[in-house]
């Protein structure tokens, strides 16, 4: 199945780790340490009521220093820039992480779950694209999740296959499948913690 067609089929708790997946890999581009979302992680495999998810989010948000000014109502997650890859593309892709994480629904119903992890998925995609050196050869990463994935760069492919190995270990395995969803995103975000790194020292 395509990644749009995984999130679509996806439960609760495959949405949410889905999207939190996601915001995990970006964490580097957010000042974050490898353990912020932990919490979270944890809440999920102990099925944390609403109350408590909504609790450990605002702690996360608190650490990273989540600003209002990059909530929903400035636009969907994963749409900024859509169309324009110049300019500063790190700063970009730093205001889509930064709404990632702003727009995570407090109280985290299949509704509200199921936009938050489409439009990380977008988002991710999105940044992975902006800072990787070679081009993508697609017109939008919407192609990319439908299934349409010749010409793809070596970044938006390794997140494409993350983020449909994650959807696919929820779908398969439930709460079992936590631990190596979590294992696959900790790999892609060393790989852009990486990446962020060697941008930062070519500038200088």
């Amino acid at each position: 199945m395509s990644l749009v067609e995984l999130i679509g089929q996806a439960d609760e708790r495959g949405l949410a780790a889905s999207g939190l997946a996601c915001l995990d890999r970006c964490v580097p581009l957010l000042g974050g340490d490898d353990e912020v979302l932990r919490p979270l992680w944890a809440g999920l495999a102990d099925d944390a009521g609403a109350e408590e998810w909504g609790e450990r989010l605002e702690q996360v948000r608190g650490k990273l220093g989540g600003d209002a000014e990059f909530g929903a109502a400035d636009g969907e997650p994963g749409r900024a820039g859509t169309g324009d890859f110049s300019g500063s593309g790190e700063d970009e892709a730093v205001l889509l992480a930064r709404r990632m994480l702003a727009a995570a629904p407090v109280e985290p119903s299949d509704s509200a779950l199921r936009v938050w992890a489409d439009a990380c998925s977008v988002a991710a995609l999105q940044i992975h694209r902006l800072l990787d050196p070679l081009k993508d050869a697609g017109d939008s990463v919407d192609a990319r999740r439908e299934g349409r994935t010749e010409g793809m760069s070596p970044l938006v492919a390794a997140e494409l296959r993350r983020q449909i190995t994650v959807l696919e270990l929820l779908a398969g395995h439930g709460p079992a499948g936590l631990r190596p969803a979590l294992e696959v995103s900790t790999e892609g975000r060393r790989v852009l913690r990486a990446v962020v790194s060697r941008r930062s020292r070519r500038r200088g």
